[in-house]
Protein backbone atom coordinates (compact mmCIF):
# COMPACT_ATOMS: atom_id res chain seq x y z
CA UNK A 1 0.00 0.00 0.00
CA UNK A 2 1.23 3.64 -0.50
CA UNK A 3 -0.04 5.58 2.23
CA UNK A 4 -2.17 3.42 5.58
CA UNK A 5 -5.55 4.49 5.91
CA UNK A 6 -4.69 5.84 9.32
CA UNK A 7 -2.02 7.97 7.25
CA UNK A 8 -5.18 9.04 4.89
CA UNK A 9 -7.74 9.72 7.10
CA UNK A 10 -5.03 12.14 9.20
CA UNK A 11 -3.94 13.92 6.42
CA UNK A 12 -8.17 14.50 5.31
CA UNK A 13 -8.27 16.54 8.33
CA UNK A 14 -11.15 14.78 9.58
CA UNK A 15 -12.93 14.28 6.62
CA UNK A 16 -12.76 10.28 6.40
CA UNK A 17 -11.90 8.04 9.01
CA UNK A 18 -10.22 5.23 8.82
CA UNK A 19 -13.52 2.93 8.55
CA UNK A 20 -14.80 5.00 5.49
CA UNK A 21 -10.87 3.39 3.67
CA UNK A 22 -12.01 -0.13 4.47
CA UNK A 23 -15.37 0.07 3.72
CA UNK A 24 -14.69 1.65 0.46
CA UNK A 25 -12.07 -1.13 -0.49
CA UNK A 26 -14.24 -3.70 0.47
CA UNK A 27 -16.92 -2.83 -1.62
CA UNK A 28 -14.75 -2.23 -4.35
CA UNK A 29 -13.82 -6.16 -3.75
CA UNK A 30 -17.76 -7.45 -3.19
CA UNK A 31 -19.43 -4.86 -5.48
CA UNK A 32 -16.57 -4.62 -8.38
CA UNK A 33 -18.71 -1.07 -10.06
CA UNK A 34 -19.14 2.30 -7.62
CA UNK A 35 -20.92 4.76 -9.49
CA UNK A 36 -21.05 8.34 -8.96
CA UNK A 37 -24.79 8.44 -10.35
CA UNK A 38 -25.62 5.54 -7.45
CA UNK A 39 -27.07 7.54 -4.41
CA UNK A 40 -25.98 4.22 -2.16
CA UNK A 41 -22.31 4.67 -4.11
CA UNK A 42 -21.76 8.12 -4.49
CA UNK A 43 -19.60 8.78 -1.63
CA UNK A 44 -17.22 5.60 -1.81
CA UNK A 45 -17.00 6.42 -5.45
CA UNK A 46 -15.86 10.52 -4.73
CA UNK A 47 -13.82 8.56 -1.71
CA UNK A 48 -11.91 6.35 -3.97
CA UNK A 49 -11.81 9.40 -7.23
CA UNK A 50 -9.59 11.60 -4.25
CA UNK A 51 -7.27 8.20 -3.53
CA UNK A 52 -7.43 6.52 -6.89
CA UNK A 53 -3.62 5.44 -6.77
CA UNK A 54 -4.06 4.59 -3.18
CA UNK A 55 -6.42 2.13 -3.33
CA UNK A 56 -5.03 0.18 -6.63
CA UNK A 57 -2.32 -0.37 -4.66
CA UNK A 58 -3.51 -1.87 -1.45
CA UNK A 59 -5.84 -4.07 -4.00
CA UNK A 60 -2.94 -5.06 -6.25
CA UNK A 61 -1.53 -7.57 -3.96
CA UNK A 62 -4.80 -9.68 -4.13
CA UNK A 63 -4.80 -9.68 -7.63
CA UNK A 64 -7.36 -6.87 -8.56
CA UNK A 65 -6.57 -3.58 -10.84
CA UNK A 66 -8.49 -0.60 -10.80
CA UNK A 67 -9.76 1.25 -13.76
CA UNK A 68 -11.36 4.37 -13.92
CA UNK A 69 -14.10 5.96 -16.32
CA UNK A 70 -13.93 9.49 -15.89
CA UNK A 71 -16.27 10.24 -18.50
CA UNK A 72 -19.32 8.07 -17.13
CA UNK A 73 -18.01 8.47 -13.22
CA UNK A 74 -17.66 5.33 -12.55
CA UNK A 75 -14.69 2.93 -10.97
CA UNK A 76 -14.46 -0.87 -11.59
CA UNK A 77 -12.17 -3.18 -9.77
CA UNK A 78 -10.93 -5.95 -12.47
CA UNK A 79 -9.06 -9.12 -12.32
CA UNK A 80 -5.88 -9.02 -13.28
CA UNK A 81 -5.75 -13.12 -14.19
CA UNK A 82 -8.70 -14.57 -15.97
CA UNK A 83 -10.29 -17.25 -13.73
CA UNK A 84 -12.82 -15.15 -12.26
CA UNK A 85 -15.56 -16.90 -10.04
CA UNK A 86 -17.61 -19.58 -11.04
CA UNK A 87 -20.38 -18.32 -13.32
CA UNK A 88 -23.72 -20.52 -14.55
CA UNK A 89 -24.40 -20.88 -18.29
CA UNK A 90 -27.22 -18.89 -18.39
CA UNK A 91 -25.52 -15.34 -16.30
CA UNK A 92 -22.61 -15.79 -19.41
CA UNK A 93 -25.47 -16.08 -21.83
CA UNK A 94 -26.80 -13.28 -20.83
CA UNK A 95 -24.32 -11.07 -20.08
CA UNK A 96 -23.06 -11.53 -23.26
CA UNK A 97 -26.95 -10.55 -24.65
CA UNK A 98 -26.43 -7.65 -22.80
CA UNK A 99 -23.09 -6.85 -24.10
CA UNK A 100 -23.98 -7.29 -27.42
CA UNK A 101 -27.19 -4.75 -26.95
CA UNK A 102 -25.00 -2.09 -25.51
CA UNK A 103 -22.81 -2.35 -28.31
CA UNK A 104 -25.48 -2.22 -30.84
CA UNK A 105 -27.15 0.59 -28.75
CA UNK A 106 -23.97 2.54 -28.83
CA UNK A 107 -23.50 2.15 -32.55
CA UNK A 108 -27.12 3.32 -33.01
CA UNK A 109 -26.48 6.38 -30.65
CA UNK A 110 -28.84 5.23 -28.36
CA UNK A 111 -26.66 5.69 -25.03
CA UNK A 112 -27.88 7.65 -22.64
CA UNK A 113 -26.40 10.75 -20.30
CA UNK A 114 -25.32 8.65 -17.79
CA UNK A 115 -23.57 6.09 -20.64
CA UNK A 116 -26.69 3.31 -20.46
CA UNK A 117 -28.43 2.09 -23.27
CA UNK A 118 -32.39 0.46 -22.51
CA UNK A 119 -33.05 -2.87 -23.29
CA UNK A 120 -37.14 -3.51 -23.74
CA UNK A 121 -38.15 -7.37 -23.53
CA UNK A 122 -39.20 -7.32 -27.02
CA UNK A 123 -35.59 -6.52 -28.19
CA UNK A 124 -34.82 -8.97 -25.74
CA UNK A 125 -36.70 -11.33 -26.84
CA UNK A 126 -35.37 -11.27 -30.64
CA UNK A 127 -31.67 -11.25 -29.48
CA UNK A 128 -31.22 -14.22 -27.43
CA UNK A 129 -32.53 -16.92 -29.67
CA UNK A 130 -30.14 -15.06 -32.76
CA UNK A 131 -27.32 -14.38 -31.02
CA UNK A 132 -27.36 -17.61 -29.01
CA UNK A 133 -29.57 -20.52 -30.63
CA UNK A 134 -31.92 -20.93 -27.30
CA UNK A 135 -35.00 -19.39 -26.65
CA UNK A 136 -35.28 -16.67 -23.96
CA UNK A 137 -35.95 -17.28 -20.30
CA UNK A 138 -38.88 -16.86 -18.84
CA UNK A 139 -39.78 -13.40 -16.91
CA UNK A 140 -39.35 -15.05 -13.45
CA UNK A 141 -35.53 -16.26 -14.19
CA UNK A 142 -34.81 -13.19 -15.98
CA UNK A 143 -35.71 -11.27 -13.58
CA UNK A 144 -33.10 -13.69 -11.43
CA UNK A 145 -30.25 -13.16 -14.39
CA UNK A 146 -30.69 -9.03 -13.53
CA UNK A 147 -30.56 -9.05 -9.92
CA UNK A 148 -27.16 -11.11 -10.22
CA UNK A 149 -26.26 -8.52 -13.32
CA UNK A 150 -27.20 -5.85 -11.04
CA UNK A 151 -24.73 -6.81 -8.48
CA UNK A 152 -21.99 -7.01 -10.86
CA UNK A 153 -22.54 -3.65 -11.69
CA UNK A 154 -23.52 -4.43 -15.34
CA UNK A 155 -27.35 -4.19 -15.47
CA UNK A 156 -30.51 -2.75 -13.65
CA UNK A 157 -33.62 -3.60 -13.93
CA UNK A 158 -36.77 -0.81 -14.37
CA UNK A 159 -40.32 -1.66 -13.34
CA UNK A 160 -42.57 -0.73 -15.60
CA UNK A 161 -46.12 1.26 -15.12
CA UNK A 162 -49.29 -0.43 -14.39
CA UNK A 163 -50.47 -0.14 -17.78
CA UNK A 164 -47.33 -0.80 -19.82
CA UNK A 165 -47.15 -3.86 -21.95
CA UNK A 166 -44.53 -5.42 -20.80
CA UNK A 167 -43.32 -5.78 -16.94
CA UNK A 168 -39.83 -4.12 -17.03
CA UNK A 169 -36.77 -3.21 -19.13
CA UNK A 170 -33.50 -3.62 -18.30
CA UNK A 171 -30.92 -0.59 -18.82
CA UNK A 172 -27.33 -1.80 -19.64
CA UNK A 173 -24.58 -0.17 -17.48
CA UNK A 174 -21.30 1.27 -19.21
CA UNK A 175 -19.02 -0.73 -16.97
CA UNK A 176 -20.33 -4.09 -18.73
CA UNK A 177 -17.67 -2.67 -21.52
CA UNK A 178 -15.02 -3.15 -19.12
CA UNK A 179 -16.34 -6.45 -17.36
CA UNK A 180 -17.46 -8.68 -19.90
CA UNK A 181 -15.02 -8.75 -22.46
CA UNK A 182 -13.15 -11.69 -24.17
CA UNK A 183 -12.95 -14.01 -20.91
CA UNK A 184 -16.32 -14.37 -21.47
CA UNK A 185 -16.11 -15.24 -24.37
CA UNK A 186 -13.52 -17.98 -23.29
CA UNK A 187 -16.04 -18.97 -20.74
CA UNK A 188 -18.62 -19.52 -23.26
CA UNK A 189 -16.46 -21.76 -25.33
CA UNK A 190 -15.57 -23.57 -22.12
CA UNK A 191 -19.72 -24.44 -21.71
CA UNK A 192 -19.81 -25.37 -25.42
CA UNK A 193 -16.62 -27.71 -25.48
CA UNK A 194 -17.70 -29.41 -22.70
CA UNK A 195 -21.43 -30.27 -24.14
CA UNK A 196 -24.11 -31.82 -21.58
CA UNK A 197 -21.20 -31.85 -18.73
CA UNK A 198 -21.13 -28.62 -19.16
CA UNK A 199 -24.79 -28.40 -18.44
CA UNK A 200 -24.29 -30.37 -15.68
CA UNK A 201 -21.29 -28.31 -14.19
CA UNK A 202 -23.33 -25.06 -14.74
CA UNK A 203 -26.07 -26.32 -12.80
CA UNK A 204 -23.19 -27.36 -9.94
CA UNK A 205 -21.66 -24.06 -9.80
CA UNK A 206 -25.11 -22.29 -9.27
CA UNK A 207 -24.77 -22.78 -5.14
CA UNK A 208 -21.00 -21.18 -5.73
CA UNK A 209 -22.00 -18.33 -7.15
CA UNK A 210 -25.03 -17.21 -5.12
CA UNK A 211 -23.09 -15.43 -3.12
CA UNK A 212 -20.27 -14.12 -5.27
CA UNK A 213 -19.83 -10.43 -6.31
CA UNK A 214 -17.53 -10.47 -8.91
CA UNK A 215 -18.13 -10.96 -12.15
CA UNK A 216 -14.65 -11.12 -13.73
Amino acid sequence: MKRSWNTLSQQSNGMYAVADFERAAYRLVTEQVLYASDARSRSAYHLVEAYLEDFAAALDPLGIRLERNAHHRYVVALPKHGEGTPVRLDETLFLLVLRQRYDEGMKQGLVEELGEVVVELPELQEAWPALTGRPMPEVGALRALAATARRWGVCRLVEGEPDDLQPFHLVVRPAIVDIVGEQWLHRLDQHNLGGADAEADAGDDAGDTEDDHAAA
